[in-house]
């Protein structure tokens, strides 16, 4: 009989998660770096080009069909990260970028309600609604370094983002660090035809020609940090722990890629900045942080017979 996984996280795991928080918080910082000096198309390219070279040669094939992998990879390469690239390169904050990009929860929600029939639960809908009124107040104060089109930018990058949580969700047990490396198989090949097509070979050429250091080193820790570092360790904390207990540490992503943003980059936080993040993060509380609860208090308080 298999025991239940624990619940309560000990120091070195504590220390683990949290470390994943900070670098896919802070990823954000890194991504401005980048696309200030490659075509952010490009830039997403070499992401999943350095993810999967040489790793594709170590980890095996995953046991999931050609056709999930395909999907994943486009989506969550040429969607998720294509546009988020091109949304920080000049449209939006990182910080806010960090934030708004959460809005993928809900969107896989709504999803997996229209396609494969799951109820959304009144608790979801108070926590959507929430969130989009934090959204709303990030369009009212929209400015030269947030735009409107950084906002649909980013929102359609959280959609992407949401139809690959649905396809990766359709293969349970996964070992999620090789579906990412080998879905990014299809992830390369789209961005660079798209960089080519929509940024132009001279753009890439000049672009490899005189980024710095600090752009490959920001390129390549797309590669090491995020995903080998990041899936590997969020998998492996999934595996060790209930889901209840790791899931809601997601929410610190945000808030260390506003903080690094603010801290690196000088990005303001007014007022209403963190009002619309208070208001995000708690719908994203109330999603992640209420079906614990009820569980609790169902185990506390049993009906009676």
């Amino acid at each position: 009989m298999q025991s239940a996984s624990p619940t309560s996280l000990s120091l070195r795991d504590a220390a683990l998660t949290l470390a994943v928080m900070v670098v896919w918080g802070t990823n954000f910082v890194i991504i401005r770096i980048g696309v200030e000096h490659f075509p952010p198309l490009f830039f997403a390219c070499l992401r999943f080009a350095f993810a999967l070279v040489p790793a594709v040669l170590f980890l095996k094939r995953p046991a999931v069909s050609w056709n999930k992998l395909a999907a994943y990879g486009v989506l969550i390469g040429a969607g998720q990260f294509g546009l988020l690239f091109i949304a920080i390169k000049g449209f939006i904050t990182p910080g806010l970028a960090s934030l708004v990009v959460q809005s993928q929860t809900f969107f896989t929600i709504i999803l997996a309600a229209v396609l494969t029939g799951e109820r959304v639960q009144p608790f979801q809908f108070i926590g959507l609604v929430l969130a989009l009124i934090g959204i709303g107040v990030i369009l009212w104060f929209t400015d030269g370094m947030t735009t409107p089109l950084g906002i649909v930018l980013i929102l359609s990058a959280a959609l992407c983002w949401a139809g690959g949580n649905i396809v990766s969700r359709s293969s349970p047990g996964v070992d999620m660090l090789a579906y990412v490396v080998w879905a990014s198989l299809f992830s390369v090949p789209p961005l660079f035809l798209l960089s080519w097509l929509l940024e132009g070979w001279p753009a890439i050429r000049d672009g490899v020609a005189t980024a710095p250091v600090e752009a490959w080193a920001a390129a390549i820790w797309q590669a090491v940090g995020n995903v080998m570092f990041g899936y590997a360790m969020w998998g492996w904390l999934l595996s060790r722990y209930a889901a209840a207990t790791i899931a809601p540490t997601a929410l610190l992503v945000p808030v260390f890629g506003m903080g690094a943003a603010a801290i690196w980059l000088g990005e303001p936080l007014p007022g209403w900045k963190l009002a619309a993040a208070g208001l995000v993060l708690s719908g994203l509380c109330i999603n992640i942080l209420w079906p614990r609860f009820a569980a609790i208090r169902a185990a506390r308080h049993p009906p009676s017979a």
